[in-house]
């Protein structure tokens, strides 16, 4: 999730256009939406209960009833509240600290059955459930408010990319241990001249027979200065710009690799900047075959926004509606007494609905082979702007208070830096205006 591109050199939503938007839609319709779908138990809880839906058949209906009691058993009540800070996300790693023994409980009992990744293969640390199956998984987590077990790059990303394209060492070698939250990943793609025209990469890999030497810097790695690997694209050959860029992995802990952190406005930051001098990356742990990076990097891409648009999705402890209440107070109707915020809450609230019909409905498609391929796109473009008016009106209910910025009240001002941090969303992993124009000429079919 690394693709602000405030320090790269001017681009325009054409050139993002055509070096990186509409490589992705070439291949990845079959099955981007429904990754998203089966592994929902990635995306947090909403708190309100979900209508038990009626199953298509009876194996279906008794899989719910088994899941359901079986969450009911096993999912720690501390686990079943909502989430208040960063410290009650669980991201797994070498280097990662449980908040609580039920966090880690939680954690060791959902990746023993597999359902950390319900619909990976068993073979891998999955749960081997069938789509049907891992969407009733997750509304049924749903209903019960059951936290994420795990959220990680590794499963939201990598993950689908050593699915389709990694050798069958690589996938017993690195999926496992993903599903197990045991390692944590970054995602090594921008660089200070090469954000949404990502193919511009010059982070070189000197190929040096059963080894690379990689040199370059990359900008904007989310938790780079936490995570301990790293899945990168570097440049195989100079002499060619898609067909030269490789995709490799490799260890934080490698010799040469440095973090630098990156400020942001809001006083905190996932993001740094990621040195690369003279590190040794095996041969066996290219991605695919050497020069076919860029197939690899835009079927990640492609993920890599589903993840981004599912935001749109991930709902406060509470309904902003019933925050409002809280913070402002019913007239003597029994209603929000500002009849302005309460419009826009109803509309919000209203949309934030459709967008979640519409994340489902993505999953449902392709599912059955019929998603388009700028799904992605759509689904990125509301996802974040969906985001970012929730945390507008977030600052409005709260009003001066939410302008409070280390007061322990306001838990260090955390409404207003999570405000000031969704101004990114929309230019993370794809500008909106690059997804607009996505959508533009892949699903309207509009002119160029």
């Amino acid at each position: 999730m690394a693709t602000p591109a405030q320090n790269a050199a001017p681009r325009t939503a054409a050139n993002a256009a055509e070096n990186v938007a509409e490589n992705v839609a070439e291949n990845v319709a079959e099955n981007v939406a429904e990754n998203v779908a089966e592994n929902a138990p990635g995306i947090p809880a909403r708190s309100e209960a979900s209508q038990t839906p009626q199953d298509a058949t009876p194996e279906l209906a008794a899989f719910r009833e088994e899941t359901r009691a079986w969450l009911t058993q096993h999912c720690p009540a501390e686990m079943r509240r909502p989430m208040t800070s960063e410290d009650d996300v669980c991201w797994g790693g070498r280097q990662f600290k449980f908040s609580s023994a039920a966090q880690q409980q939680w954690l060791q009992t959902m990746a023993a059955r597999g359902w950390t990744v319900p619909s990976w293969p068993t073979a891998y640390g999955g749960g081997g459930l069938s789509g049907e199956q891992a969407k009733i998984l997750a509304l049924e987590m749903r209903s019960l408010q059951c936290r994420a077990p795990l959220q990680s790059f590794g499963i939201w990303m990598l993950g689908p990319a050593l699915l389709k394209f990694g050798s069958e060492a690589q996938k017993l070698e690195h999926l496992p241990k993903i599903a197990r939250g045991e390692i944590r990943w970054c995602q090594g793609y921008s660089e200070p001249n090469a954000g949404s025209d990502l193919a511009s990469l010059a982070t070189k890999a000197e190929d040096c027979g059963d080894h690379f030497i990689v040199n370059g810097q990359k900008i904007w790695t989310s938790y780079a200065d936490q995570a301990d690997w790293i899945f990168c694209l570097v440049r195989t050959d100079s002499a060619k710009k898609h067909t030269g860029i490789s995709f490799v992995l490799f260890d934080m802990a490698s010799a040469g690799v440095s973090t630098r952190p990156i400020l942001l406005i809001s006083g905190k930051s996932p993001f740094c900047e990621t040195f690369f001098d003279n590190v040794r990356v095996d041969k066996a742990n290219l991605i695919g075959q050497q020069g076919a990076g860029w197939d690899v990097a835009k079927h990640l891409l492609a993920h890599e926004r589903e993840m981004i648009g599912s935001i749109g999705d991930r709902a406060a402890a509470k309904p902003l509606g019933q925050q409002a209440v809280a913070a402002i107070g019913l007239d003597a109707s029994g209603r929000l007494a500002d009849p302005m915020l309460r419009a826009q809450i109803a509309e919000f609230e209203a949309d934030e609905a459709a967008f979640r019909l519409a994340m489902e409905r993505a999953g449902d498609l392709g599912r059955a082979r019929q998603g388009h391929p700028a799904m992605s796109s759509m689904l990125k473009y509301y996802g974040a702007e969906l985001n970012k008016r929730r945390w507008e009106l977030m600052m409005a209910v709260g009003g001066a208070n939410a302008l409070e910025w280390e007061s322990e009240r306001s838990r260090s001002g955390a409404v207003a830096r999570t405000w000031l941090r969704t101004k990114a969303n929309s230019i993370e992993g794809g500008t909106s205006e690059v997804q607009l124009n996505i959508i533009a000429k892949r699903i309207l079919e509009l002119p160029n």
